[in-house]
């Protein structure tokens, strides 16, 4: 999945709603008085952060290798993806509990309630466009996976962090909403707060799932298993190849993938010989798999060489998802 693209669009999308909503849940929360809009416009406020993190890190993954990065940049989207799931928990989560707590210590009566039901209604349905812009997106990229199998199997996180914060802000949009109206039918303003904290709760839960696969990733997942068992296949294929040993693969990136395999090398073949068949191999093998940025062969040694075979190969010793 590349980074760029549609999910760039999807981003582009929800930044735009995301920053007309918080004006708009801002403008109703002073006029309202009310904690559990305060907290939505917090909320939609780091989700408009988020988004530009995002962004910024989609540009700098894109940056071309140099001197002193010399497989390239791709880690800092999954960087800023982690930025974002911290975001979400400390100023999303913190902001919507401290400032529940605060209203349930001293409650305060929403004075205009219908202001809040307005806001809400047109915050739903600018939600309700972005979020089916992303799970669009997203169902396209998972193709016949489950959601959350998708999700953890994902190597690019913009693919399922915009449609989770979006998820996010529309539960958190019925919290709101639930918490406005028990507050005003029972003339019980602590509910409002209930309300702030329910959306805290939302929004921690959120960032430390996103917390955890971006962590993931950053930390280094191998390449799918599809991806691995071609690239095996096609050293394997190769004239001069008798055997594969282990097979390391790493994404730095959701469209870049680092590779190292050992070969066991007919004992009959020159070293230039093999250094053919070495540049022959990578060849076929980027062709095949452009994301591949790098592959490094390293020929088995002879002891182990010398053992006796079953078949032509021996299992990849990489697991993953």
């Amino acid at each position: 999945m590349a980074a760029g693209g549609s999910p760039k669009s999807v981003i582009y999308a929800a930044l735009a709603g995301n920053l007309l909503i918080a004006l708009t849940k801002f403008g109703a929360a002073f006029v309202s008085g009310s904690s559990a809009m305060l907290s939505e416009g917090v909320h939609s406020l780091v989700d408009t952060g988020n988004q530009i993190l995002l962004l910024y890190g989609i540009h700098r993954a894109a940056q071309p290798p140099d001197g002193d990065h010399p497989l390239g940049y791709g880690r800092e989207l999954y960087f800023w993806s982690f930025i974002v799931a911290l975001l979400i928990f400390s100023l999303g989560a913190g902001i919507s509990i401290y400032e529940g707590i605060t209203h349930i210590q001293h409650p305060v009566h929403i004075s205009n309630p219908l202001v809040n039901y307005i806001v809400l209604g047109l915050s739903a349905i600018f939600e309700g466009i972005t979020w089916a812009i992303a799970f669009r997106e997203f169902n396209r990229q998972r193709g016949t996976l489950g959601p959350l199998e998708a999700v953890t199997r994902s190597k690019d996180p913009t693919s399922f962090i915009v449609m989770f914060e979006d998820s996010a802000a529309m539960l958190g949009i019925a919290i709101a909403f639930a918490g406005t109206f028990a507050a005003e039918q029972l003339e019980m303003p602590l509910l409002d707060g209930m309300a702030s904290i329910g959306i805290g709760a939302v929004l921690g839960f959120t960032a430390l799932f996103l917390a955890r696969e971006s962590k993931s990733l950053l930390i280094g997942e191998p390449a799918r298993r599809s991806v691995r068992e071609s690239i095996l296949q096609t050293v394997r294929s190769e004239v001069g190849v008798d055997s594969t040993g282990a097979l390391l693969t790493v994404h730095l990136a959701p469209d870049q993938i680092v590779a190292a395999v050992e070969v066991d090398f007919d004992d009959e073949k020159s070293a230039a010989d093999v250094e053919r068949i070495v540049d022959t191999m990578e060849n076929r093998v980027r062709d095949e798999h452009p994301e591949i940025v790098a592959i490094f062969i390293k020929p088995k040694a002879v002891a182990a060489s010398a053992e006796p075979r079953e078949g032509r190969s021996a299992p990849a010793r990489q697991d993953g998802r």
